[in-house]
């Protein structure tokens, strides 16, 4: 039996997850009667199977049998409601789900980590004297000019040089730090972030992010406003500094990700731009499972895996239930790389690769302060923070530990605390553990 040091609360939070659903199959075994009860169960189990293996069906078929595939999604569990409602049993239903989300969320709250909140610490600074502003016209689908960012920053005492065509954002921020300015900003999208993010820590000067992009996954984690990026302009005058990572692939510096295989791909589509889901959709297939599938091999430490189709090397881990590297990551702040290799050999690891489960044999993450990317190939897809490069193999990817001072707002939205992803075999060790959770005196 597990015998480990947790906090009660915790403790006591894991086992009622564990009493919360097996409540819910016994109201089933109980209201329908045992022998019905079961095949009810079997019922619902069945459904849940069904939708996933339509879900991976759609993922990697296209035309009519992609259709048919969603369809069987949709019907699936719809089905199992009729089902149940024929059986005069739909109270069971909304018991059995509400049975189900107290589950869900006293697994999640047991699972949650302790302690501080993990954001980076924030120093006080005095403004900057000399700030010069990046801004992309056309990023963001025209936020610069909607909002008005660029005559906000210059009556805040800020330099501004708006984009006119294609211009080295590396060269003009060089040679800005070399004519006296004390702050590097950006409003565009996270590959020009990155870049000039790169010279800003090279320059060891503090960099500034302006949420005009189109996904703006950097200031998402920073916890800036993506929706008004005018408030970001608040730093200029009332802000504070933090430090965060920044990592390198190749000699390309990012602030999000590197993505290699499949990932790579996608972000090489002319398409992807102007239609990121629709693009996706179209090209996963052959990616998957096709003629076209990508062989990596990923080095990290003394392991190595050979063979993953899709690889997202991150700066700082996302959340464990994210496949995409398009959800949050925790802190930006633990100096290391997170890495997520997809490997789908057989119908199982693909149902728990739609599933997104963190022990899915399809998917191995770890984190590392060093990775190397190889292929039997002269050179390597890289989408270095959305931006499509071609890059000699092999490619080393790492982490500098905080490089980066970030000047953000002193008031802003922040970083919402992170959801752990339900893990049962964690929660089943809390569960078992016997040992209470005391303070000791210090000696």
């Amino acid at each position: 039996m597990t015998d480990v040091t947790v906090p009660a609360g915790q403790r006591l939070l894991a086992r009622l997850a564990f009493v919360a659903a097996g409540t819910a199959v016994v109201v089933v075994l109980v209201a329908a009667g045992v022998r019905a009860g079961a095949g009810l169960v079997l019922v619902g189990a069945g459904g849940t199977v069904m939708a996933l293996v339509g879900a991976w069906w759609f993922l990697t078929h296209r035309g009519l049998v992609r259709w048919l595939a969603g369809m069987l999604v949709l019907l699936a569990p719809l089905t199992v409601v009729v089902l149940y409602v024929q059986a005069r049993l739909a109270w069971v239903v909304v018991v059995c789900a509400l049975l189900w989300l107290v589950a869900l969320a006293c697994g999640r709250r047991a699972l949650a980590p302790g302690g501080g909140s993990g954001h980076p610490v924030e120093r006080e600074v005095p403004p900057p004297r000399r700030p010069y502003l990046i801004m992309n016209p056309k990023s963001g689908g025209g936020k610069v000019v909607r909002f008005g960012l660029a005559e906000l920053a210059q009556v805040l005492g800020a330099e501004v040089c708006v984009l006119d065509g294609p211009q080295d954002v590396a060269v003009l921020a060089r040679r800005a730090v070399d004519d006296g300015a004390d702050l590097l900003g950006v409003a565009g999208g996270d590959g020009t972030q990155a870049i000039v993010a790169g010279v800003a820590a090279e320059r060891g000067v503090p960099f500034m992010v302006i949420s005009a992009g189109t996904r703006n996954h950097f200031a998402l984690d920073l916890g800036l406003d993506r929706d008004d990026p005018r408030r970001c302009l608040d730093a200029l005058s009332d802000g504070v500094e933090v430090r965060v990572d920044l990592c390198v692939a190749g000699d390309r510096v990012f602030v999000n990700n590197a993505s290699f295989g499949a990932y790579a791909e996608v972000v090489r589509s002319p398409a992807y731009r102007d239609g990121k889901t629709r693009t996706t959709l179209s090209m996963l297939p052959g990616l998957l499972t096709g003629p076209r599938a990508a062989v990596l091999r990923v080095r990290v430490d003394e392991a190595e895996l050979v063979g993953a189709q899709a690889v997202l090397v991150s700066n700082n881990p996302y959340g464990s239930g994210d496949l995409a590297g398009l959800g949050r990551r925790p802190r930006l702040d633990g100096g290391v790389l997170g890495v997520l290799a997809v490997t789908v050999r057989n119908a199982a690891e693909a149902a728990g690769l739609v599933r997104g489960r963190r022990r899915s044999s399809a998917v191995f993450r770890t984190t590392a302060t060093e990775v190397v990317i190889t292929a039997d190939t002269p050179s390597l897809a890289v989408g270095v923070d959305g931006e499509a490069v071609t890059m000699p193999a092999p490619v080393r990817c790492v982490v500098k530990p905080g490089a980066l001072r970030v000047r953000v707002p002193r008031h802003r939205p922040g970083v919402p605390s992170h959801r752990p992803e339900l893990d049962w075999a964690r929660l089943r060790g809390l569960a078992l553990s016997r040992r209470p959770f005391s303070k000791r005196p210090l000696s």
